[in-house]
C-alpha cells in the first residue's frame, strides 16, 4: 500500500489528480490533502513521513519550496505544476518527477513506476510478499499405529475426524474407526481447507464424503456421511451454518 500525501490548493486539480491515481490501479491510500505551506510545514512536522508526496508548487500563502526550509522531507516528492520554470530547482530536493498541468494519465503512470524503481518496497512488505508466495503444504498422510503394527492412511481416503470421551479418532472410507493423537483445532491446521469443515466442536468432516444434507431443528442441518459409521448424528452447529452453505456452493 502507497501512502501519500498531496500538497495542492485548487480543489479541482485534487480531484483530478485523485480520479488519475485511482485509475492507475495502483494500492494508494492519501493519507492527508494540505492546502498551504504553513498547514504543510505543521502536518509533516508532527506525523511520520508518507511514502510519497504530491506537490503544487505555488501555493496560497507561498511557493512550496519554503516548506524544506521548515521542514527534513525525507519522502521522495512528485511536482505537479502549470509552471516549468521551477524544474531545475525542483530535482534539487527530493524530486523524482516533475509533471505539468494538465497531468496526463501515461505520465503520471511513468512518474509512480519511476517511484517504484527508485524506493522499492520497505522490508516488513517484502517479507510479507515473500510469505504470501510460498506454497502451502498440508499433510497429505498420517502415520497410525495399531497394536504393534502401523498404518499410513492417506488424507484423502479419511471421512471425518471426530472426539469422543475427550479422545479423537478419524473414520475412513471403508468405514474403519482408529484413534489419533491430534486435537480437531490441530488437525484443522494441518489439512487442506478446502478437503474439511468444522462442522460442530466434534466434528471435522470431509466434504467429498457426504451423501446428503437434511434440515434439521434450529435451522441447522444434518449431513449424512457415507458410510454412516458414527456414534451421533453430524450436525452442522447453528452458528456454522452460513459458513457452509457459502462452502457447498461456491
Amino acid at each position: 500500500m502507497m501512502r501519500i500525501v498531496i500538497i495542492e490548493d485548487e480543489k479541482p486539480a485534487i480531484e483530478k489528480l485523485k480520479h488519475l491515481l485511482s485509475a492507475t490501479g495502483e494500492e494508494i491510500a492519501i493519507l492527508k490533502i494540505l492546502g498551504s505551506v504553513e498547514e504543510s510545514v505543521n502536518w509533516l512536522s508532527n506525523n511520520a513521513s508518507p511514502d510519497l508526496i504530491f506537490m503544487d508548487i505555488q501555493l496560497s500563502d507561498g511557493i512550496v519550496f519554503e516548506i524544506f526550509e521548515s521542514v527534513n522531507i525525507t519522502s521522495p516528492v512528485i511536482f505537479t505544476t502549470a509552471f516549468d520554470t521551477y524544474a531545475i530547482k525542483a530535482f534539487k530536493v527530493n524530486s523524482i518527477d516533475y509533471l505539468l498541468k494538465p497531468i496526463e494519465a501515461e505520465l503520471l503512470s511513468k512518474a509512480l513506476k519511476k517511484y517504484r524503481d527508485h524506493y522499492p518496497a520497505p522490508l516488513a512488505e517484502k517479507v510479507n510478499q515473500m510469505i504470501s508466495q510460498i506454497p502451502i503444504t498440508y499433510k497429505s498422510r498420517f502415520l497410525i499405529k495399531t497394536g504393534e503394527h502401523f498404518r499410513s492412511v492417506s488424507v484423502t481416503d479419511i471421512e471425518s475426524f471426530f472426539i469422543q470421551e475427550r479422545s479423537t479418532f478419524f473414520i475412513t472410507k471403508d468405514s474403519k474407526t482408529l484413534d489419533i493423537d491430534y486435537s480437531l483445532d490441530q488437525l484443522e491446521k494441518m489439512i487442506n481447507p478446502g478437503d474439511f469443515f468444522r462442522a460442530n466442536r466434534n466434528y471435522l468432516v470431509n466434504i467429498h464424503y457426504i451423501k446428503d444434507m437434511i434440515g434439521y431443528s434450529g435451522n441447522r442441518i444434518k449431513l449424512k456421511m457415507q458410510s454412516g459409521n458414527y456414534p451421533e448424528p453430524v450436525i452442522i452447529s447453528r452458528d456454522r451454518v452460513n459458513a457452509f452453505k457459502q462452502r457447498m456452493d461456491s
